[in-house]
């Protein structure tokens, strides 16, 4: 009984760090698809076959529920506390979401890969640019990435993280094309000056984070005007990271 109580705590702490939520994460890759130079898509056509990015996107979250990924769970997220940096804090031994995508840039460019292959490589990129972005998953190390702030959202039990991975952009009520439609429109300055470091994406996370939880009411019921308020920072990251995944992309493949 103590074994079964255990995975089903395992399972649940697994599941809680999820990023943006599927349709989140096809936003990102189509925005990138959009951005990608032709020698850049050819190149990932060769690896990717018929999946596209946006359909290769969840492919992170899709394999937790195989037992035999479960030491990639912490690499979706990271934690740098207030008043500190990365460099202070350092990198946990099981990795987390920034060593990793150090990583599988390296990986990809160098074409020697320590999981499977370079398709599995590529998509776990494609996912973890994503989750970076997302301000919650550069936690404070208090709640979990907002994880343990409960609350109501509309009228209905969740909590904050759930909040800024789907439902603020599930309740835009956009396929993930229109979604896409909607905020893909960088300016040139945008293009050229968003950064391609990936410590300056979990940095911009911290820094973002605060709003996350300042924009809260006290009694924790969020609805309209929680949106009103935060919704053009959802989008702003999401479309910061399909330019960056794309620019990354035209790097390594282009």
């Amino acid at each position: 009984m103590k074994k079964i109580v255990v995975s089903i705590i395992a399972i649940i702490l697994t599941f809680s760090s999820f990023g943006w939520g599927a349709t989140g994460h096809r936003i990102v890759g189509l925005i990138a698809e959009r951005h990608l130079t032709k020698k850049a898509r050819k190149n990932i056509e060769q690896v990717l076959g018929y999946e596209t990015l946006a359909e290769v996107s969840n492919y992170m979250d899709f394999i937790k529920s195989d037992a035999t990924y479960r030491y990639m769970s912490p690499w979706h997220y990271a934690t740098i506390p207030e008043g500190n940096t990365y460099a202070a804090v350092g990198t946990p031994e099981e990795g987390d979401v920034i060593v990793t995508l150090q990583r599988l840039m390296s990986e990809l460019e160098s074409k020697t890969f320590t999981d499977k292959d370079e398709a599995f490589a590529l998509k776990c990129l494609v996912h973890l640019i994503g989750d970076i972005h997302q301000p919650l998953h550069v936690g404070n190390g208090e709640d979990r990435g907002g994880n343990d702030i409960k609350l109501d959202y509309f009228w209905k039990s969740s909590n904050l993280h759930r909040v800024w991975d789907s439902e603020m952009i599930d309740g835009q009520k956009y396929s993930y094309t229109e979604y896409a439609d909607w905020i893909d429109h960088p300016t040139g300055e945008q293009l050229t000056n968003w950064s391609l470091n990936v410590l300056d994406w979990a940095n911009e996370s911290k820094e973002l984070r605060a709003q996350c939880y300042e924009t809260m009411p006290d009694d924790k019921k969020l609805s309209y005007r929680y949106d009103y308020e935060n919704i053009d920072l959802v989008n702003q990251r999401l479309l910061q990271a399909g330019i960056r995944l794309a620019n990354v992309l035209n790097e390594i493949y282009g």
